[in-house]
């Protein structure tokens, strides 16, 4: 991949870690992920205004697109409900590369070669190794590991159905704000009629950096839709999982997870990875 593209998609692995960061910090998951939704809805609509119309041929993605982001909006809850950051968040990115990378080649004829193929699998296996850093897991974390799989396969989902959708559409901006703005509102809506009268003020206390994590999110995302309209979606989708490593960082800094051999070792493999596809 052209170094640009590369350089972008780090970008977007980095603040796609530190929005998943706020999102598990606001204990409320619900108006978390509230906020977090309709935050990336305001700057969606904003962003909308200027990027201009896509394409009609585009809708059916975006439209699809939508409904998967809410279902893996809603996995993802509901592990990080469950269980650890620093145990869900690699599964769950680690299982969408070579899931994207079979996708694509399935639907969109996309070619991998065998030395960037290995590299979408030792990316895949470096982060799913970080969910045994913390040692081996329960029977009491099976919820929230198998939460996080599916998440996985949601993120995989979405990513070959935007890889064809910003293609088509001719305008990524145009699409990342439509995007935002069709899912957005969702969980915003959700929190109003579980919470009714509470909402407010559950909200108050919360509300900036809730606000924060949803403009980051639609950034780090934007630069995933630009990058996957030049580069193969494997490659971008294996190299945006190196937000595992900046997320393992956050873990050990923040939330006082351990960062220990296995981190170091899984980390190792990621860079290896990357190496292999951008030979």
């Amino acid at each position: 991949m052209h170094a640009l593209v590369v350089g972008a998609v780090l970008a977007s692995a980095l603040l796609h870690a530190v929005w998943n960061a706020i999102a598990h910090a606001i204990t409320d998951r619900l108006i978390g992920f509230a906020l977090i939704g309709a935050s990336g809805a305001v700057g969606g609509a904003v962003l909308a205004v200027f990027a201009g119309p896509v394409a009609p041929a585009a809708w059916p993605a975006l439209l699809v697109s939508a409904a998967l982001h809410v279902a893996y909006m809603g996995f993802l809850m509901l592990s990080y409900r469950t269980g650890d950051f620093g145990q869900v968040y690699p599964l769950a990115r680690g299982t969408s590369p070579w899931v994207v990378a079979l996708g694509a080649a399935l639907l969109l004829d996309e070619e991998l070669s065998p030395v960037h193929l290995a590299g979408v699998l030792v990316v895949s296996a470096g982060l799913t190794a970080l969910v045994f850093a913390s040692g081996r897991p329960g029977r009491a974390q099976a919820p929230a590991l198998a939460a996080a799989v599916v998440t996985g396969l949601l993120i995989a989902s979405y990513t070959i159905v935007d890889g064809y959708g910003v293609r088509a559409s001719g305008n990524p901006l145009g699409y990342i704000a439509w995007l935002m703005v069709l899912e957005g509102p969702f969980f915003m809506i959700a929190a109003a009629v579980l919470r009714r009268g509470r909402l407010a003020a559950q909200l108050r206390p919360v509300w900036w950096i809730g606000s924060i994590g949803g403009l980051v999110s639609m950034t780090a995302y934007g630069l995933v839709l630009w990058a996957q309209t030049i580069g193969t979606l494997a490659s971008v989708a294996a190299l945006r999982e190196t937000s595992v490593v900046f997320a393992a960082a956050i873990g050990a800094l923040f939330f006082k997870e351990g960062f220990g051999r296995v981190r170091v070792a899984a980390a190792a493999a990621v860079a290896s990875g990357i190496v292999l596809l951008n030979l």
